[in-house]
């Protein structure tokens, strides 16, 4: 998660501090000794305030304004609680196809000119999905904003006026060759869901693609995205943030004007989504025409973000591969050089989570050897926990890259917007950041323990027809290839 930072003076303070620290370190003699309380600098940061006004309209529209005279800029955020999670077995991808659609014309904007009348004002805008949510976001100057919120509301409360069966086929077919692009055409390009059908259960919420499957986006009818819609685009499933050069009392009316006659939609009951396991590792091979050179990943299922848990795994991944001295990064990269790359990662959705190691392997390298060598860096940090140092470094990085992240008005806008829909506070981000500043390395040697077993996931990713390039190829494997995709 982004974290956001009001002062744009904290951040270079931050960074200049960090300067200095490394100009220290570096003419230090070598029999110096470090002063009391050196090692622990980040625990002692406290995460911005981003002063913000929050009111919540009849309809249940959760709005939230920040005022920042900085520059002459203004961000709308708008935060929906949709996420591929939110469909059903069959009917796949629908959040990700809306995506589309919300930018194809309302009621009252003719098609093709939603983006032409915030280029007009100077604007950009886009648009993202994931597992959980759904954000789209204009910036621009602050005196195109009425633009921008007029725009959002229109397409809130009166799309579907304009949605046919004409326009559904036409952004039907552009995700469609996204897919392609993306997934069916890039080498190992089914990579994400494979692991995800090999943790997840065929009906649970995680297992399926954000962008859906093809037959899946084939088989949807004009009434079943017309009735997604209008079951999570409402109102009261939403958080408008308005942050930049604004008027907040002003924009308060006008928010109310665009926003408030759209009518409160049905009440949602939150799926209670619980976190998996799994009993023994799973060996599983992936065969691409298109790729020249074999890749190894390793998948252990974990938690997601309101776990106590997520931050500490968040730590191990960096210990892992933070930078060349890191203990993967070190040892396969510079050490032994069997890999041209190789990252950790805390996937943290907001229910599960999955914790990653990726290694793509010099040409002519040992996949057999590299998971070995993996497995015995996993193992050291199993028997021993990391140094502080080692954490330290992971809690710098972590502290300084989050904090600068909230120089510009979007980040603001946008981390106030994923604080509050998924923690009902704007400013949850300061308890992340105190939570990630906390973490000892006895938590990141009780997470590793507790997650990096042999309940796992092992991927050898081979270009088709060289299965002797395969991890471990006399242990049992499910080949997992793809048969070509329904157009």
């Amino acid at each position: 998660m982004t974290l956001p930072r009001p002062a744009r003076a904290l951040a270079a303070l931050a960074l200049a501090a960090l300067a200095l620290a490394a100009v220290a370190v570096a003419a230090r003699p070598a029999a110096a000794q470090a002063p009391s309380g050196a090692g622990a600098p980040t625990a002692r940061l406290a995460a911005p305030r981003i002063p913000h006004t929050k009111f919540t309209l009849p309809n249940g529209l959760t709005v939230l304004l920040h005022e920042d005279h900085s520059a002459p800029v203004a961000t709308v955020s708008v935060h929906y609680r949709v996420g591929s999670k939110h469909e059903k077995p069959g009917r796949t991808g629908f959040a990700h196809l809306f995506e589309h659609i919300m930018f194809e014309g309302s009621q009252n904007v003719p098609e093709g000119s939603f983006d032409k009348y915030l280029e007009a004002a100077g604007a950009n805008n886009n648009g993202t999905t994931d597992n959980d949510r759904t954000l789209y976001y204009e910036s621009m100057p602050s005196n195109a904003l009425e633009t921008a919120l007029w725009l959002e509301s229109d397409r809130l409360g009166f799309l579907l006026p304009a949605l046919d069966q004409k326009k559904l086929d036409g952004q039907r077919d552009i995700v469609k060759n996204e897919r392609r692009l993306r997934v069916d055409n890039q080498p190992f390009g089914s990579r994400s869901e494979v692991v995800s059908a090999a943790i997840y259960p065929a009906s649970h919420p995680y297992s399926w693609p954000v962008i859906g499957s093809m037959r899946d986006l084939t088989d949807a009818t004009l009434d079943d995205v017309k009735d997604f819609f209008r079951t999570y685009y409402t109102p009261n499933n939403t958080v408008l943030v308005i942050a930049g050069d604004i008027d907040p009392a002003k924009v308060r009316q006008q928010v109310t004007r665009y926003f408030g006659e759209i009518p409160r939609g049905p009440a949602l009951t939150r799926p209670t989504i619980a976190p998996v396991t799994l009993d023994a590792e799973k060996r599983l091979v992936l065969e691409d025409g298109k790729a020249r050179l074999p890749q190894l990943g390793f998948v252990w299922p974990t938690v997601g973000v309101r776990s106590a848990d997520d931050a500490a795994l968040t730590a191990l991944s960096r210990v892992l591969t933070q930078d060349r001295t890191s203990r993967l990064t070190k040892l396969l990269v510079y050490d032994r050089q069997l890999a041209t790359g190789v990252s950790a990662f805390q996937g943290s959705n907001e229910d599960v989570g999955e914790f990653y190691v990726n290694v793509t392997p010099r040409p002519g390298a040992s996949l057999t050897e590299i998971e070995r060598l993996v497995d015995s860096v996993v193992t050291g940090l199993v028997n021993a926990p990391p140094t502080a140092q080692e954490v330290e470094r992971y809690k710098t990085f972590f502290a300084v890259g989050n904090i600068t992240g909230l120089q510009s008005v979007f980040g603001k806008a946008t981390t106030l917007g994923e604080s509050e829909l998924y923690w009902g506070d704007p400013e949850h981000f300061r308890t992340e950041l105190a939570e990630a500043l906390a973490v000892t390395p006895a938590d990141v040697h009780r997470v590793t323990r507790q997650y990096l077993t042999k309940g796992r996931v092992v991927l050898s990713m081979v270009p088709a027809g060289q299965l002797t390039l395969v991890s471990k190829p006399d242990q049992p494997y499910v080949n997992v290839t793809p048969k070509p995709a329904v157009q």
